[in-house]
């Protein structure tokens, strides 16, 4: 594939995966270490009526009403999990798993009974994401990187991206210190004034984040696989957590660019006649990676928390 055709129609979908995918693997590496991995398979499950009400409301798959649709959401849901558990006497994970099941199926029952065809917003898309759609139809070959009005065609999921990117590691960057220190040892960090339960509810903010922007784009499958798999594999590597970090960034990009690749070439290459989905071949790749990391990793077989 040359220039003229791998611009237009590859070269900006794979951007959105990786940026999507590093979004996501960043606040995933505090969250696997506080052991609330799931809470990104949560978040992908809450935001999912949010934003379907945010687009019935205002009729626009727009970054602020989708936003303030994923946030209700939330707010939605932890009444939700105060009700049931103190209501239903049972324990707080039944609770949670009750009531990001129930959103999601909410959500997923509006999208089908809602015409959300013409905007890419619809069960499929919701699960898969529409990252093969993601084309630069202005773009005529890598010139087009350095023409204004052909920049000004990109598609606005790369830019939301983009953004939610900056944001997580503007966070990161500010709060590095605290987080680290209250991941690794809660109680020191309280005796230091470090306000944990503030903080712990930003990272979930950040997460959340970033799995807005990524979910109209990528859909929930890529978006619950890089908050867990990149940053769990990346923990087998190394116990320094600057370097988890780094090889969570170096993991996740290299599962969207090969995850995208093998998606549309690998079935080709075993002599069939369709691509497969983008999305569930990215988290495909990504869990392979992690067992992968499982097996031959250097600190498989150690426990406990990162050296800092």
């Amino acid at each position: 594939m040359n220039g003229a055709e791998f611009v237009p129609l590859s070269l900006t979908p794979i951007l959105i995966g990786v940026l999507a995918a590093i979004a996501c693997a960043l606040p995933g590496n505090f969250l696997v270490l506080r052991k609330q991995a799931l809470i990104g398979d949560a978040i992908s499950h809450v935001v999912l009526p949010g934003i379907v009400v945010a687009f019935l409301i205002t009729g626009a798959v727009a970054a602020a009403p989708m936003m303030l649709g994923a946030a209700g959401a939330a707010l939605i849901a932890v009444a939700m999990i105060e009700a049931i558990r103190r209501l239903g006497n049972i324990e707080p994970g039944a609770a949670m798993g009750l009531t990001f099941t129930t959103l999601f199926a909410a959500g997923v029952l509006l999208l089908e009974q809602s015409d959300t065809s013409s905007v890419h917003l619809d069960v499929e898309h919701a699960l898969y994401g529409n990252l093969e759609s993601l084309i630069w139809l202005d773009a005529m070959g890598w010139q087009s990187l350095f023409d204004p009005i052909a920049l000004a065609g990109l598609p606005p999921e790369l830019g939301r991206v983009a953004v939610a990117l900056m944001g997580v590691i503007g966070f990161l960057w500010l709060f590095w210190r605290p987080l680290m220190i209250s991941t690794f040892d809660e109680s020191f960090a309280q005796a230091m004034g470090v306000a944990t339960n503030r903080l712990g509810v930003a990272l979930v903010m950040v997460a959340a984040l970033a799995a807005v922007a990524a979910f109209d784009a990528v859909g929930s499958i890529i978006v619950i696989a890089m908050f867990i798999c990149p940053p769990a594999a990346a923990r087998l590597m190394t116990n320094r957590l600057e370097h988890q970090v780094v090889w969570s960034v170096v993991f996740a990009a290299l599962s969207a660019l090969l995850g995208y690749v093998f998606a549309g070439y690998g079935p080709l290459w075993l002599g069939f006649d369709h691509a497969v989905s983008a999305a569930g071949m990215i988290a495909t790749v990504s869990g392979a990676i992690l067992a992968i990391a499982a097996v031959c990793a250097p600190h498989r077989h150690r426990s406990g928390a990162p050296a800092t």
